[in-house]
């Protein structure tokens, strides 16, 4: 879900917020579950217009149906010449029973709010 704000402000505040606000949330493209009976890796694309360490994506989380945060993947640095980025996230368990998972992505700005991916989880013996 995506939510709009208004800001206020006079001068170069309102510049700093409105270059910030521009970028938007964080969207993830892409993602997909390589699962073993015990653990699962997560690689996961996430687009968002970094424009440097004041607004950048920086996590995607693996999040179960019930809301619980199974794991967070955190990107430490902006990629603003390289979008979309993609990472993995390795070694997390997924609790017995859950079949699907939601992937999402935060911005420093904005936080969690922009485009989830749903993936299925499939364990390989």
């Amino acid at each position: 879900m995506r939510a709009a704000a208004v800001a206020g402000g006079l001068g170069a505040t309102v510049g700093l917020i409105a270059a910030g606000a521009a970028a938007g949330p964080a969207d993830v493209l892409g993602a997909v579950a390589e699962c073993d009976a015990a653990t699962c890796t997560f690689t996961a694309t996430v687009r968002h217009a970094d424009t440097g360490w004041d607004h950048y994506a920086n996590r995607f989380e693996v999040v179960a149906p019930d809301g619980t945060i199974l794991a967070t993947r955190v990107l430490a640095h902006p990629h603003v010449r390289e979008q979309p980025v993609t990472r993995s996230l390795p070694g997390v368990k997924i609790p017995e029973g859950i079949e699907r998972v939601r992937i999402r992505a935060g911005d420093s700005v904005h936080g969690l709010g922009g485009a989830e991916i749903l993936v299925r989880i499939e364990r390989r013996e």
